[in-house]
């Protein structure tokens, strides 16, 4: 998938969500290999409420790639 149509994906109903995914797709998706890059664009078909709940830590990812991806943001943004 493009960058500019996971940009536009990764943008949420939130300014929050907004900086905190899109941010990771700037720093990170680049460098990151094929398996997480296909975590990182199904993740974004989730629901932002869980996207929030994930990344607040009131909650786990079902699956550990996804998670994967969440520790990396809460770690860089110190949640």
């Amino acid at each position: 998938m493009s960058l500019s149509r996971l940009r536009w994906r990764a943008r949420r109903g939130t300014r929050e969500l907004d900086a905190l995914l899109g941010g990771w797709l700037d720093e990170r998706y680049g460098k990151a290999d094929p398996a997480t890059r296909e975590a990182f664009d199904e993740l974004l078909d989730t629901q932002d409420p869980d996207l929030w709940d994930w990344i607040m830590g009131h909650a786990q990812a079902p699956r550990a790639d996804w998670q994967a991806i969440i520790d990396d943001i809460r770690t860089r943004h110190r949640l």
